[in-house]
């Protein structure tokens, strides 16, 4: 890979906690549009507006109360269904409302410190979107034919998806065009973009695009959707802040649910190389996101959980909890259209009407799927709802446990912010199937640095215990989390102990 100019990733990003929303199903948004019968907008075809958005807002205080400080949107911007089949990228979907939906959503934010990052889906388009209409209408070798992809005298459909038409990022039109997008909502008070499939076109096609707004906007946060290979070389060839962690991902729900910390310990191996190396800093980990099964539905022992949440809050990158993990959410990513709605659901309209918060579940508050106004779902011309299915949590009752335990967790990463950017190792000749000690050790930058005590940060060492029996902690236990505690209210391990089916920091 080739390398661009170097940029200097925006400090904020060292204290970044996400919190992952897909809002058109979040906001309980209609799964297909039912306004698209014309050929454009401005008549009845495509201005039935439902102002959803703002059902976030009900969840941003549940946001910061979880050690969050970062809001990252999956698709808002128009579009025919899941919102990766984009109609127009300067247009909030009708789904959600309109601009001034999404000021007011930027203003929540605002005031209580949360920074947004916005889904930019400038790989494909849909079929309909104008620019691909134009381009199939006049063929690949006329000049507005080359702003797509073409297979022949066929255009390109992304992952063999007919529907969805590849643009071509080396035109100089399209380059033009995502820019203007991309710098005009880093204007409108954005503070990043996720760029979505940013693998299928390279590093080199996306290199000149990103030094262009990088220009403009240093501090914007630029994350790279990357699946497999050189995680740190793509981000120093595009110019990309962080990478999508995909090894650690895998290995973190393969290792737990087949008491396998060996696979674990490999890919922190791998973790810790790409860390080292340039361009591989600040990885976005996480357990699961809008296009994978949900971590509780993954681990057979949901005691196991106590494990994973303990590693996505205490390892070095940007942690990102997809929105319901913090609660418990199940749901089966499945390989057929509409696979994806399990892990996509709708959320009340406010926290407490899950009893999470504290509230009473059975007040009905924010029924799953209801708009704004309290109609079920959404119905198209027809009559037909076609909302998405409510959130489902793996135990009601654990769910106030389980947020605490994300909350203890995250509380004890603001504490030892060094562990942003510390090194990872496993000590090898503690490993077993079921136990692993990781130990994470200030980084160089971070040990000239006082900790909340004053004093300079020391090495903590997180350990895992996956085995039946507890065991004794391999120094002072800073925190503790035992997975039968959190999911049936048992009561906590013995002092001095790491939990059977949990884990401890321990210094």
């Amino acid at each position: 890979m080739t390398t661009t100019a170097p940029f200097s990733a925006p400090a904020w990003i060292r204290d970044a906690i996400c919190w992952q929303v897909y809002p058109l199903g979040f906001c309980g948004a209609p799964r297909h549009r039912e306004d698209l019968g014309g050929e454009g907008y401005g008549g009845a075809d495509g201005e039935n507006i439902v102002h959803r958005l703002g059902r976030l807002a009900g969840w941003l205080d549940h946001l910061v109360s979880l050690g969050a400080n970062v809001l990252l949107l999956n698709p808002i911007f128009d579009a025919v269904s899941h919102g990766y089949d984009t109609l127009d990228h300067r247009r909030l979907d009708p789904r959600l409302g309109d601009e001034r939906d999404l000021d007011a959503l930027l203003a929540a934010c605002r005031e209580r410190g949360i920074r947004v990052v916005l889904d930019g889906v400038f790989n494909h388009v849909s079929e309909l979107h104008p620019v691909a209409r134009r381009a199939i209408a006049v063929g690949p070798h006329a000049p507005e034919g080359a702003h797509i992809r073409w297979s022949g005298e066929h255009p390109y459909g992304f992952e063999g998806n007919g529907d969805l038409i590849e643009l071509d990022l080396a035109d100089s039109v399209v380059q033009d065009s995502i820019v203007d997008v991309m710098t005009g909502w880093l204007r409108r008070g954005i503070d990043g973009w996720r760029l979505d499939a940013m693998y299928a076109a390279g590093p080199e096609a996306w290199a000149p695009i990103l030094e262009r707004v990088r220009a403009e906007h240093p501090d914007a946060w630029i994350l790279g959707e990357v699946i497999h290979g050189d995680y740190p070389g793509f981000a120093t060839a595009s110019g990309a802040d962080s990478i999508t962690q995909y090894e650690l991902w895998k290995a973190i729900w393969s290792s737990l649910r087949d008491h396998n910390l060996f696979e674990l310990a490999h890919a922190l191996g791998r973790h810790a190389e790409f860390l080292a190396a340039d361009g591989g800093a600040h990885p976005l980990t996480f357990l699961g996101n809008h296009d994978t099964t949900r971590i509780a539905s993954q681990l057979e022992d949901g005691r196991d959980l106590a494990a994973a949440y303990a590693l996505l809050a205490l390892l070095p990158g940007i942690p990102a909890v997809y929105a319901g993990d913090e609660l418990g959410a199940v749901g089966v990513k499945e390989d057929r259209p509409g696979g994806d709605d399990a892990v996509r659901p709708a959320f009340p309209a406010a926290p407490a009407a899950l009893g999470a918060d504290g509230g009473d579940p059975a007040d009905g508050s924010g029924a799953h799927g209801d708009d704004p106004a309290g109609r079920s779902g959404a119905a198209g011309a027809d009559g037909a709802v076609a909302a998405p299915q409510g959130l489902a949590l793996l135990s009601p009752g654990a769910a106030p446990r389980i947020l605490e335990v994300h909350r203890r967790l995250f509380a004890l990463r603001r504490r030892e912010p060094w562990l942003a950017t510390a090194s990872v190792a496993v000590d090898e000749g503690t490993l077993t199937n079921t136990w692993a000690q990781i130990t994470l050790t200030p980084s160089a930058a971070a040990t000239g640095a006082d900790d909340a005590a004053g004093g300079h940060p020391r090495a903590l060492t997180l350990v895992l215990n996956l085995g039946d029996e507890d065991r004794p902690a391999p120094g002072n236990v800073l925190e503790a989390i035992s997975g039968a505690d959190m999911l049936d209210a048992v009561g906590p391990a013995a002092p001095r102990t790491v939990p059977a089916h949990g884990a401890a920091v321990v210094r």
